[in-house]
């Protein structure tokens, strides 16, 4: 007879490294620099799991660093992993500090592996009956499974739990549980290097073992296998398959001095949590620690069928709240009256897409204080795109209960649109953007919590669900959670009208909290004004571009096409008698064929798949061959026909007839703005056929031009504020050709003897010392020996000395402080600066270097976008800004204002931020970009 009593047993440097990284391009680090991501992901799971199951008994299963016995049977085991990421190693024995401040025990035992030892704990309870889950990611694991043993492996980015029953291994492996070992014998692994039998993958040891129930029946039967290839295969990997399933069987009698009875969950000591959560700056959690009396109190008895789910997230939010549905417009009256009366409130929109410009209202959430929001639906006539009107098969829960739109748009437009309230909300920009499709253009101050969380740490995610559990400790209901994912996603009409109320009311009360959280700790950090001043009214701004858009000329994109596929047939042709033969370009593999057999290239870095034939490694290949250069012209045409030139009439919005580009304010670390949907950022201008894209964006009508304006040099000009080097200030001052004045320096010239080689030799100086270059990159990009390179460096920092104490002092206060930042106090943190590999630490560097520098100027045109914006409204002109692309603004003007926003755009550029040497702008008119 089944116990009631559940253990859980948690696969703990599997779950570590998952956790690290799910971080990886956004690491948490404390202030003092120590990586914290593996840790916070641990802990946020850890909880999670003892706040859904009540295990009774518990234990974290952790690797020794002792060879194990598979090690002794194939000493090439594992061979080929990694060592594990610095970053972690650091991290495991806080984990386990963790680990033990909730009393819990840590399991380990050398000359096993944790998955045996895990093993041999769960069959152990399975004897007696107790139900256990295996808390891990690693497939190997589904040989353990049973009627009363489950595994439960963790989603991406803290999503949901995935329970695997035997169904689950079923469906995975195709084979019962205890043949997973005998699939795995067959195809090997990679990861583990166990070799298995060569040739034979996936796809064709299922059906084998699916046939022969073993490896061990399989070969008393080859002569049964039909396929000669197969058999061949099988049997001259014959050794190494039983070999091979020696190695994935998990050992479940290791000679363990404990048995699962001694792994009792406790009560956790939560002052000791509360100090390790405070030293590790997980405040949330730290603040959210309570004394629990029994916090892993065993579960009431469960059917076996109910055995074991994931529980509702919500399951682990403990708050009060309420959260109220609005469908009668009396009710919705009286929530506007409160509103009108308010002078700050989160709203947030319900739509059917992620199309800000495309999307229906479904609804709207609003908050005015913590923990209190209200949801009014928004009646929905019309049936979706798709719906059967003759046969009237449209969902009865499409038919929406809920407050005419137009009654409620009337109403909310003199709310929304009243500059004395401040309006909050989540990536409100696109909230704003739906509702100006309805006619109501949003005014007024503005909060955005998504950004704040961006300024905070740019490095960290800022989603709604990541947010609220950093800053809050909270688990939000997951957009996936409320319509589903993959065929089985609903639309969201389809949601019933009470589960979405609850969703978005929870989005709004939880973006109210964070406004309160996140301004405290980013004013903490001296970057409030930042916010107020710069990023949030950037989003009325950004808000009003995207609404603008850009027009476009289909006709000249097209005959571009026409031409490109010209070149590009003629570059086949090149390529192919170069190659020795016709073959598939686009084919990586093929190509690889030509490059490193046929033509005996040297191979420069190997994938997966074979070697790589990427840019970065065709551009090492650069004078190897003639048909190098021909394959890269080949790439560069054929990204930019079908990325923009093909693409760009295809994004042309129907309702508008123009292009409505993204703007990213919480992408770049650096503080950059980037754009998406196209993006404009990665139009080439250096080339010509990148500059000819450019001609395709043109004015919107015969009355108007494109005016665009440029800083010039921008962030060789804060280099030298920041920096105070007399000699560039001196430059710039007497307004000389930076580049000549260097190159004249450097080598030791006259002004006017400075050749053209040498120019461009100072030029490349120049830009490289703001992004960190050596001798190494520097001798790269001029085709010259490293000695060369270094000199010329050399020289530059002799020439230059306060650009090299710049460094330095860059460098030094990086790893003091563990960031860098701008002269608006905008920071990154640089996690890496101390690292023991030279590499990384190295690549860090360069990041700290160039940060002020890149983010400064970025803080100066965004800066400028916003004073521009602000005049062109305080003057009622109908000039519009369209585009901001690097250090660039770009501008559909109406002719007779041409001259009023030429001045108006360079003062505001120039005035944006006080430099120590004069700010030059370049202004351009015509009729498009180009």
């Amino acid at each position: 007879m089944a116990s009631t009593e559940r253990l859980c047993l948690l696969d703990s440097m599997a779950l570590a490294y998952r956790a690290h990284f799910a971080y990886i391009q956004r690491p948490l680090t404390t202030s003092a620099g120590q990586p914290t991501s593996a840790v916070f992901g641990f802990v946020s799971f850890l909880q999670r799991i003892l706040q859904q199951e009540y295990p009774d008994h518990i234990a974290a299963v952790f690797d020794t660093q002792a060879p194990t016995f598979r090690h002794e049977a194939y000493a090439e085991y594992k061979a080929t992993r990694e060592d594990m990421p610095e970053a972690l190693v650091s991290q495991i024995p806080l984990i386990k500090e963790v680990i033990q401040a909730y009393h819990i025990p840590v399991v380990e035992m050398d000359g096993y592996e944790a998955d045996d030892v895990i093993g041999t704990l769960a069959r152990q309870a399975e004897k007696e009956g107790v139900r256990t889950f295996i808390v891990t990611a690693d497939k190997d694991m589904m040989q353990l499974v049973s009627d009363i043993i489950k595994l439960y492996r963790p989603g991406k980015q803290g999503g949901d739990l995935e329970v695997v029953g035997i169904d689950g291994v079923r469906e995975k492996f195709g084979v019962a549980p205890n043949q997973v070992i005998d699939v795995l014998a067959l195809m090997g692994d990679s990861s583990d290097n166990v070799p298995g039998v060569r040739g034979i993958g996936e796809k064709t040891a299922i059906p084998l073992i699916q046939k022969h129930g073993s490896i061990e029946a399989l070969y008393q039967n080859l002569a049964a296998v039909e396929s000669k290839s197969v058999r061949a295969k099988l049997e001259a990997g014959q050794e190494l398959a039983f070999l091979s399933k020696k190695l994935v069987t998990i050992d479940t009698a290791v000679p363990l001095a404990l048995s699962f009875h001694d792994l009792r969950a406790s009560a956790p000591d939560t002052d000791r949590l509360r100090q390790l959560f405070e030293t590790l700056e997980f405040r949330s959690l730290a603040a959210k620690i309570q004394q629990h009396s029994a916090p892993h109190a065993p579960a009431a008895p469960v059917a076996e069928e109910a055995l074991p789910i994931e529980q509702p997230k919500t399951n682990i939010r403990s708050d009060e709240h309420t959260y109220t549905l609005i469908t009668a417009e009396s009710e919705f009256d009286k929530l506007c009256d409160r509103l009108s009366a308010s002078s700050f409130f989160v709203f947030d929109t319900e739509t059917t897409s992620t199309d800000a410009l495309n999307a229906d209202l479904v609804g709207v959430s609003f908050a005015m204080k913590p923990r209190e929001a209200f949801f009014v639906s928004i009646r929905t006539e019309a049936p979706p795109a798709g719906t059967d009107l003759f046969t009237q098969s449209q969902p009865l829960s499409l038919r929406r209960q809920g407050i005419p739109l137009e009654h409620c748009i009337a109403r909310l437009k003199p709310i929304l649109e009243n500059p004395a309230i401040t309006k909050c909300g989540h990536n409100i920009k696109y909230d704003m953007l739906v509702l100006s499709r309805y006619g109501i253009a949003t005014t007024g101050d503005v909060v955005d919590t998504m950004i704040a969380s961006y300024v905070l740490r740019a490095d960290a995610q800022h989603g709604m669900d990541a947010a609220a559990l950093e800053h809050l400790g909270y688990r939000t209901v997951s957009y996936s959670d409320l319509v589903g994912t993959g065929k089985a996603r609903k639309d969201i009409r389809e949601v019933p009208l009470t589960e979405l109320s609850d969703y978005s009311s929870e989005d709004a009360d939880i973006t109210f909290r964070l406004a309160d959280a996140l301004k405290q700790k980013v004013d903490a950090q001296g970057m409030l004004a930042l916010c107020e001043q710069l990023e949030y009214p950037l989003v009325s701004v950004l808000m009003r571009m995207e609404a603008t858009g850009v027009a476009i000329d289909p006709g000249f994109l097209a005959e571009m096409s026409k031409e490109l596929e010209k070149q590009l047939e003629g570059l086949t042709k090149d390529i192919h008698e170069l190659a020795g033969g016709p073959f598939n370009i686009n084919s990586t593999q093929q190509l690889a064929e030509i490059l490193f057999n046929r033509l005996q290239l040297p191979t420069v870095r190997k994938t997966k798949t074979g070697f790589s034939t990427d840019v970065a490694v065709l551009e090492e290949l650069r004078h190897k061959h003639p048909i190098v250069d021909k394959l890269l012209d080949y790439r560069q045409l054929a990204k930019l026909k079908s990325t923009y030139v093909d693409a760009l009439p295809k994004l042309v919005n129907p309702r508008t007839g123009r292009v409505h580009t993204s703007f990213n304010q919480t992408v770049a670390t650096t503080g950059r703005l980037s754009s998406s949907d196209p993006n404009l950022q990665n139009i080439p201008i250096r080339t010509d056929i990148g500059r000819s894209i450019r001609r395709a964006f043109v004015a919107g009508d015969p009355s108007s031009v494109i005016l665009s304006a440029d800083y010039s040099q921008i962030e060789l000009r804060v280099m030298a504020h920041i920096s105070g080097d007399e000699g560039l200030i001196e430059a710039f001052l007497n307004r000389e050709d930076i580049h000549a004045t260097t190159a004249a320096r450097v080598f030791g010239v006259a002004l006017s003897e400075v050749s053209k080689d040498m120019r461009r030799k100072a030029k490349e100086v120049n830009f490289g010392i703001m992004y960190g270059i050596g001798a190494f990159g520097l001798a790269g990009r001029l085709e010259i020996s490293q000695a060369e390179a270094r000199d010329i460096i050399d020289k530059y920092f002799a020439r230059f000395p306060k650009v090299k104490q710049y460094i330095e002092a860059t460098k030094a206060s990086a790893r003091e402080l563990g960031y860098v930042s701008t002269l608006l106090g905008r920071r990154r943190y640089i996690p890496d600066i101390r690292s023991t590999n030279q590499a990384v630490r190295a690549n860090a560097e360069r990041q700290a270097i160039n940060m002020p520098i890149q983010g400064t100027s970025a803080d100066m045109i965004k800066r400028a976008m916003v004073d521009i914006d602000r005049t062109i409204r305080e003057h009622s002109l109908s000039g519009r800004m369209v585009l901001q692309v690097h250090d660039e603004l770009v501008f559909e003007v109406p002719k007779r204002e041409v001259e009023n926003m030429r001045v108006l755009v360079e003062e505001r550029m120039k005035g944006a931020l006080p430099l120590a040497v004069p700010v030059e702008v370049e202004i351009g008119v015509g009729g498009n970009w180009g």
